[in-house]
């Protein structure tokens, strides 16, 4: 059964067009460090990693006034007296009760039913709570002062090394090589014969020789850059040498730069906490995550909770940091672009 059917021509007409809609960008233009910004909010293990480390930092500076108890706070009435904290001590299974593993009270054998002690007290009767976020404080200063100065020293070095090239590039590189040569145990061992066991050796020992890499991997990157376009379009128009190193390489090689600055922080920690574990470190009455993790260890079997607490600590702090590189490096390599 054929059904004829009238179709009005007015369906046949061309649609109208609007020219200006067509040229308009709808998605909103981004810099580079806000789209940077966009990948790393999208990666759960770094923002994980960002706030396991903003917790720590904040509870580096916040920690210690929160007990009332100092640093250096002696007293050997309270010595090695398990932890015991508000409300958490009625969960039985956390043994945060201030009890010992025998089921004795010590806080009431020894006349502080009274008090608390988060983290417990060492052999001297210190606070660990109040040491432990002291101790960050140092361990995190280390870490970031070495960091940063990696970071200054490697950059200049690299950048310099590599935009010159030739002869100058190749004096500059035997300079690290012999560097990278020495290892870091024997530089930190001169350093104190030279210098007291403290800050300022530790600081020194861990930038003698660890910018080198961070020279190596910029001038990697120098190499690639400065023969491009806008490159020598900046030297064609007379721009001085300082000028293209500082307002065009050392931008475009910044995304690398600050990836491998978050991976030296977690190595400078645990590297300050070997050197205090084998004694190379600070000294008493100084306090860093790895001076109290050597003091703990001596009376790990007997009182676990010297040593357990500031290790944990510095474990969440290199996971973190850890994490939150591996996340940058993402967000910031354009090489890892989806």
């Amino acid at each position: 059964m054929n059904t004829e059917q009238n179709i009005s021509k007015e369906l046949f007409q061309p649609a109208q067009i609007d020219l200006n809609k067509s040229e308009r960008i709808e998605k909103p233009s981004l810099t580079y460090w806000q789209d940077a910004w966009l990948r790393l909010r999208k990666n759960k293990a770094a923002l994980f990693g960002l706030v396991m480390v903003i917790i720590v930092i904040a509870m580096a500076f916040i920690g210690p006034l929160m007990t009332g108890y100092g640093i250096d706070d002696q007293d050997l009435s309270r010595a090695k007296m398990p932890p015991k904290v508000p409300v958490l001590e009625n969960i039985g299974w956390l043994s945060l009760d201030g009890k010992d593993s025998n089921g004795n009270d010590v806080y009431a054998a020894k006349g502080k039913e009274g008090e608390y002690y988060y983290f417990g007290t060492d052999g001297l009767g210190r606070d660990i709570w109040t040491r432990t976020w002291e101790g960050t404080q140092i361990s995190l200063f280390i870490a970031f002062a070495a960091a940063i100065i990696d970071m200054v020293i490697g950059v200049a070095y690299g950048g310099i090394s590599a935009y010159y090239g030739g002869r100058v590039d190749n004096y500059m590189m035997r300079f690290i090589e012999i560097l990278i040569g020495i290892p870091n145990l024997v530089v930190v061992i001169l350093m104190i014969l030279v210098l007291e066991a403290g800050l300022t050796s530790i600081i020194i020992a861990l930038t003698i020789t660890g910018w080198t890499g961070m020279a190596r991997i910029v001038r990697g990157q120098v190499l690639k850059l400065k023969n491009q376009e806008f490159v020598l379009a900046s030297r064609t128009l007379g721009a001085p040498d300082s000028k293209i190193i500082m307002k065009h390489l050392i931008p475009n090689v910044l995304g690398i730069v600050i990836i491998n600055a978050m991976f030296s922080i977690p190595s400078a920690i645990f590297f300050e906490a070997f050197l205090s574990f084998i004694g190379l470190g600070l000294q008493a009455p100084n306090a860093s995550l790895g001076v109290m993790i050597e003091d703990g260890y001596r009376s790990l079997q007997i009182f676990p909770h010297m040593m357990i607490f500031p290790a944990v600590v510095m474990s969440i702090l290199m996971i973190g940091f850890n994490l939150l590189a591996d996340g940058l490096r993402d967000a910031l390599d354009p090489k890892m672009r989806d």
